[in-house]
C-alpha cells in the first residue's frame, strides 16, 4: 500500500476541504444566517443601492493604473464600498482564524495581517455577489412562472406584477361582484398609473434586498457540491502565497451586475416597443 501524500499543497487542500464542508454546507450555513437576523436587514437594503457605486469605483482601479495614477488606483482598491453586514463579519473572521489555523501548521501563506484583511473582506463582498445572482435566478424563474416573460431583475417583474394586482383589485372592488368585474376587466383593462409601478418596484427592490440576504441558503450548499468554495479559497491562497494583487473586479460582481443592465436594457425596449 503506498504511503499517504502529505506535500503542503495537497494537506492545505484536505484543509480548505473540511474548512468549506464546516462553513458552507447545510448545518453551517444554517448557523451562518442566523447572524443576518437583526440589523443586517436594514443595511441589505442599502448594499443593494450602493452596487452600482461599488462596480464604477472597481472599474476605475485598473483605468487609473494604466493612466499610471498608481497611487489614486491602490487608495480606489483599498476603499470598502458596502456597509458591513453582521453576516460578513462572520465570513472575515471564519476565514481569518482558518488562515491563521494553516499558518501554525506550515501550511499557510504567511501573509502579512493587513493582506489577509484586504482578501477576506474581498471573498465575503464576492460571496455576496453570488447570492445577488441567486437573487436574479430566482426573480427570472419568477417572471417565467408567472408572467411567461424574462424578467432578469425587478425592474422589468415590477410592471406585470403591479398590472397583475391592480386588475385582481379591480375585479374584486366592482360594484356588480368578481364575476362581473371579471368580465368587464377582461374586456377593458384597468389603466396602471405610474405611481404604482414605481410603488410596487420599490417594494420588490427591498424584498430582493431581503431574498439577497438570505440565498446563501441555497446558493451556499450548491456551490459547496460545485467545489466553488474550494477553488476560490485556494486561489486567495495562492494570490497571497505570491503576495499579488487581488483582481479589481471578480467575475462575480461583473456577472451580478450584468444582471441588473440586463434588466435595464430589456425594460427600455419593451417601453419603447409600447
Amino acid at each position: 500500500m503506498p504511503p499517504a501524500d502529505t506535500r503542503p499543497m495537497t494537506r492545505r487542500e484536505t484543509e480548505v476541504r473540511r474548512f468549506v464542508r464546516a462553513r458552507f454546507g447545510l448545518r453551517g450555513t444554517l448557523a451562518l444566517h442566523r447572524h443576518a437576523l437583526g440589523l443586517d436587514l436594514l443595511r441589505a437594503p442599502v448594499n443593494v443601492l450602493l452596487s452600482p457605486v461599488f462596480l464604477l469605483t472597481r472599474l476605475a482601479v485598473p483605468l487609473l493604473r494604466r493612466l499610471g495614477a498608481v497611487r489614486a488606483a491602490d487608495w480606489m482598491a483599498r476603499r470598502r464600498i458596502f456597509l458591513p453586514s453582521d453576516l460578513s463579519h462572520h465570513i472575515v473572521d471564519d476565514l481569518t482564524g482558518f488562515i491563521a489555523a494553516l499558518d501554525a501548521q506550515g501550511l499557510g501563506p504567511k501573509a502579512p495581517p493587513e493582506a489577509v484583511a484586504r482578501a477576506t473582506a474581498d471573498y465575503a463582498e464576492t460571496r455576496n455577489a453570488v447570492s445577488e445572482i441567486t437573487t436574479s435566478v430566482l426573480v427570472l424563474l419568477a417572471g417565467l412562472l408567472l408572467f411567461h416573460r424574462a424578467t432578469p431583475g425587478v425592474i422589468s417583474l415590477a410592471g406585470p406584477l403591479a398590472d397583475m394586482r391592480a386588475q385582481s383589485q379591480a375585479i374584486q372592488d366592482f360594484a356588480l361582484g368578481s364575476w362581473a368585474g371579471g368580465l368587464w376587466y377582461g374586456i377593458f383593462p384597468r389603466e396602471l398609473s405610474t405611481l404604482e409601478v414605481i410603488a410596487t418596484g420599490f417594494g420588490l427592490a427591498v424584498l430582493a434586498s431581503v431574498v439577497t440576504t438570505f440565498a446563501g441558503l441555497l446558493a451556499d450548499p450548491l456551490q459547496l457540491a460545485a467545489g466553488t468554495h474550494r477553488r476560490r479559497i485556494m486561489r486567495l491562497l495562492s494570490r497571497l502565497d505570491r503576495a499579488a494583487e487581488a483582481p479589481a473586479l471578480e467575475r462575480e460582481h461583473l456577472l451580478a451586475r450584468m444582471g441588473d443592465l440586463t434588466d435595464a436594457c430589456l425594460s427600455l425596449w419593451r417601453s419603447l416597443k409600447g
